[in-house]
């Protein structure tokens, strides 16, 4: 039977979810206003994208697209009616919508907390099913308490953006059964999951999805939950089989550097371990620009206070150690804040349009 929990009470009709307490918080609200519309049979639902990539735009998600995102992650994971789940994501954007959805579909209880840097804190007991972003997940590694619930959760899905490998050997030491998670609001959630281990990370598409590769070789994903047509994508990947694939980066983001193709999020992923060591915490990426010699550069930006001119010297000696030399950041920029989607996304093409 679902049932939403919420600082020590329990909503499950539509009756509860209309004489909601006055005093809820925003997200709280978002959440329930959204359950009361589900359960009262509502046929589809407005949905703003993350404008990671580009302006958001408000798009129309079926309900039965959400029900067949639901029951294919149902299908992968065999999840059912006895699955204790735990809602930490912002309900007024897809990934915490879906959490809800899930829940209602699955006829599990479901607990709501806010979408906080370290939500285990506040989930009173530990979910068999929890979603969340690496920065929620990198937080609760770093606590004994969170990090020993996480260690508890049956299947935790990771979304947002992609790990690091810092981030991703941290998990797989912790012995956290997680998956990293692949899709869009276009296609109402994930679509594929790869299991969270030391080697490069395969994906796997959930039941009833199907995927190809255009002349980019950029994804293209056909499925019940995103609808009719085709969403073409512009994830350039390593197609591996009818139902399994690599993801390599955005074909937008790739740099064209004296003829060789660089993806940023590659490079960022074998860098962040050596800038965790000088700057814990700073968020970065890697970038190109345009040049007069190689067409375009290699950069690095990173957000906060510039470093003192010997540790950027390290930093630069042990980045070079790492990359190769069409790799290498010819520049690296400090940034005192990032540009961000009204999500909280990184919007890289406006924080390098900043410079």
């Amino acid at each position: 039977m679902f049932q939403l929990k919420f600082q020590n009470q329990t909503f499950s009709t539509v009756a509860d979810f209309k004489h909601q307490p006055s005093d809820l918080p925003d997200f709280a609200r978002s959440a329930f206003e959204f359950c009361r519309d589900w359960l009262e049979g509502k046929d589809f639902f407005q949905q703003k994208t993350s404008g990671s990539t580009g302006t958001p735009k408000i798009i129309r998600l079926e309900r039965s697209q959400m029900i067949a995102s639901a029951l294919a992650t149902k299908g992968f994971f065999g999840t059912g009616e006895n699955t204790k789940m735990g809602c930490c994501l912002n309900p007024e954007y897809i990934a915490g919508k879906m959490m809800l959805v899930r829940a209602m579909v699955w006829e599990s209880e479901i607990e709501l907390v806010e979408a906080s840097s370290n939500p285990m804190s506040e989930i009173s007991e530990t979910p068999d099913f929890l979603a969340m972003v690496p920065l929620q997940v990198e937080q609760s590694l770093s606590e004994k308490g969170s990090l020993e619930q996480l260690q508890k959760v049956k299947n935790l899905i990771i979304g947002g953006a992609p790990l690091s490998e810092n981030l991703k050997a941290r998990i797989v030491k912790s012995g956290i059964h997680a998956f990293q998670t692949y899709g869009m609001t276009e296609t109402v959630s994930h679509i594929a999951l790869a299991k969270i281990t030391a080697e490069h990370m395969t994906y796997r598409t959930l039941p009833g999805v199907v995927i190809g590769v255009d002349e980019r070789e950029a994804l293209w994903i056909k499925s019940p939950m995103s609808g009719p047509l085709p969403v073409q994508t512009n994830d350039q990947v390593i197609l591996l089989s009818k139902n399994t694939f690599q993801w390599l980066g955005r074909v937008d983001f790739v740099i064209n550097s004296g003829g060789v193709k660089i993806h940023p999020e590659i490079l960022e992923a074998k860098a962040s371990g050596i800038i965790e060591k000088f700057l814990p915490d700073s968020q970065f990426f890697f970038a190109g620009i345009k040049d007069e010699k190689l067409g375009e550069k290699v950069i690095l930006l990173i957000e906060g206070t510039e470093l003192d001119s010997n540790s950027l010297g390290d930093l630069k000696d042990k980045l070079k150690a790492e990359l190769n030399r069409f790799e290498n950041p010819k520049e690296i920029f400090f940034v005192n804040r990032f540009t961000r989607t009204p999500s909280g996304k990184l919007d890289r093409n406006k924080t390098v349009q900043s410079l």
